[in-house]
């Protein structure tokens, strides 16, 4: 080699080596880990929410934070390996939606990580937290209800009511593995027994034929239908065009629905929900501890109607409820 280009080559290794350094001295992205019963496709709308919160707090997926995601697919029995999965990829939080089932798989896979649990019912009574304004150990919920409202089953058997005074027997579609089945169980005989309903019931899971389901509730005299539980929404088309197929009008959770051709929805709002939990993730990954984050409970219920699927049913609103819609989808 000549002695130009050899000293050429000594100087090209020298200026490279603090760049190959700085490279190797580069910290890596931290991973929050995303634990959902549901699939990619089903939550794409919520995964997207929580990248919102996230990037609020200055983490950007792909730059700043990887997302980690394991999806149940609606096996619930899958729950407990996927959670044990993501605590031995060292993420550094896990954010649990869908069922209560998802936060307890996360916390019986880890007493030492970071918990952010979306869940439905008091996660006081339920045991999931220590307190509303302080939780305590590796674990605080985003709740999708205030604790005291469940899930808003009462009200919904009001609008239903409201909305066809004349039928006799309200039909509820519920997924079999919510945890808090009890509760909302005896909130929705109650709220009928009011109006001097009956209510008959169908509980289902990933396998069911959701057609026959609808079908049964109607078969026992059901002249209008609630939903319940991540499931359904997991399976959001195949409920909706059964509920068309039978002809019968169905009040769901989640705006979803109502967006994708339901009648109409009474429930919180996701977006802010998930955007939130993005928030409480990103705050741990600041140095915060996720103990010392208070449960947040959901303020804002919409109600959305879709006019167009209400003239395909022959379902007329009155006034008084339609006044009181925060979207109306014509």
């Amino acid at each position: 080699m000549r002695r130009r280009d050899f000293i050429a080559l000594l100087g090209g290794t020298a200026a490279a080596r603090p760049v190959a350094a700085r490279a190797q001295q580069r910290p890596a992205a931290p991973v929050v880990g995303f634990l959902a019963d549901g699939t990619p496709e089903g939550f794409a709308p919520r995964l997207v929410s929580i990248e919102h919160g996230l990037s609020e707090t200055g983490f950007f997926e792909g730059q700043t934070v990887a997302i980690e995601p394991r999806w149940a697919r609606g096996n619930y029995d899958v729950l407990p390996s996927l959670a044990s999965d993501l605590v031995g990829r060292k993420v550094s939080v896990i954010v649990a939606v869908g069922s209560e089932k998802v936060t307890r798989a996360a916390m019986g896979a880890t007493t030492t990580i970071p918990i952010v649990g979306v869940a439905a019912g008091d996660p006081v009574k339920r045991g999931l937290v220590a307190s509303i304004n302080h939780p305590g150990g590796n674990l605080t919920i985003v709740s999708l209800f205030t604790s005291s409202s469940n899930a808003l089953v009462a009200k919904r058997v009001e609008l239903l009511h409201e909305l066809l005074p004349k039928i006799t027997t309200v039909g509820w579609l519920v997924d079999q593995n919510i945890l808090d089945f009890d509760d909302e169980h005896r909130d929705i005989e109650g709220a009928a027994a009011a109006f001097g309903l009956k209510v008959a019931v169908a509980h289902v899971d990933a396998r069911t034929d959701f057609n026959a389901a609808v079908a049964s509730l109607v078969r026992e005299g059901s002249g209008a239908l609630i939903e319940t539980g991540p499931i359904l929404f997991n399976n959001r088309a195949q409920i909706i065009a059964a509920a068309a197929r039978a002809d019968v009008p169905m009040l769901y959770e989640w705006r979803t629905f109502v967006d994708e051709g339901g009648l109409m929805s009474y429930g919180s709002d996701m977006n802010s929900i998930y955007r939130q939990a993005g928030i409480y993730a990103g705050r741990v990954l600041q140095g915060e501890k996720v103990g010392d984050l208070p449960v947040v409970e959901q303020s804002r219920i919409e109600l959305i109607i879709n006019l167009k699927t209400a003239k395909t049913l022959g379902v007329g609103f009155p006034i008084t409820v339609l006044g009181r819609a925060d979207e109306v989808i014509e």
